[in-house]
């Protein structure tokens, strides 16, 4: 469709331009705060919500990325990432003219204050390797550190897929852990009591996950 045609390769800013508009619109009629917004989403929405916290942290107060593209100098080299280069470009070819510019695991700065992020992913995952995830957790860990990324949290299912769950159980688990991540985190807001910290101890979870903790 022309709507997906407007944002491939070259263009593919702007994607990210329409989500920060309408996020900047929200705050703007008075729906909501920056503070109070968050942004949900997997694969290549994961993709974009990696942007969004590379991009334009201020606009959000908290994030879940799921089973996310963020290196997009190898995401060629990775799994089923070779199939993508008509959707995202060849980072052989276009890394200088633009890739570079969307690939958010280079674009952590050590002098940027990040929103509170949980990052989920499967090691099982045949599509976008758990490397993306694991690798923006250890970016932001070292590179931003905790003054300005005081809340990185990383969970991992062995199993799963790219779905990122094995069964309905371990399904429910996954929505259930990225809503009360984001209801803790914004739904208390300006002026409201601090939120009880999100439990997430491994021992309530399916089997098959591994908790990657708070850094």
């Amino acid at each position: 469709p022309q709507w997906h045609q407007a944002a491939l390769k070259e263009k593919r800013h702007k994607a990210y331009e329409d989500f920060e508009a309408v996020a900047k619109d929200l705050v703007a009629r008075g729906v909501t705060s920056a503070a109070r917004l968050g942004c949900h989403g997997g694969s290549n929405g994961g993709l974009l919500t990696g942007n969004m916290l590379v991009r334009s942290p201020e606009l959000f107060g908290a994030i879940v990325c799921q089973v996310p593209l963020l290196d997009m100098r190898r995401f060629h080299k990775l799994l089923a990432g070779a199939s993508w280069m008509g959707e995202y470009g060849d980072p052989e070819e276009e890394w200088d003219a633009f890739l570079s510019r969307y690939s958010p695991y280079h674009l952590v700065d050590e002098a940027t204050t990040y929103p509170p992020i949980l990052f989920t992913t499967s090691t099982r995952d045949d599509r976008v390797h758990p490397g993306h995830a694991r690798k923006m957790v250890r970016a932001l860990r070292e590179e931003a550190g905790a003054a300005r990324a005081p809340e990185v949290l990383y969970w991992e299912n062995t199993e799963g897929g790219h779905g990122g769950a094995a069964d309905n159980k371990q399904r429910a688990f996954m929505t259930t852990l990225a809503f009360t991540f984001l209801e803790r985190t914004l739904a208390g807001g300006e002026g409201a009591p601090a939120a009880a910290p999100l439990s997430m101890d491994e021992s309530e979870a399916p089997a098959g996950f591994v908790w990657g903790g708070s850094y």
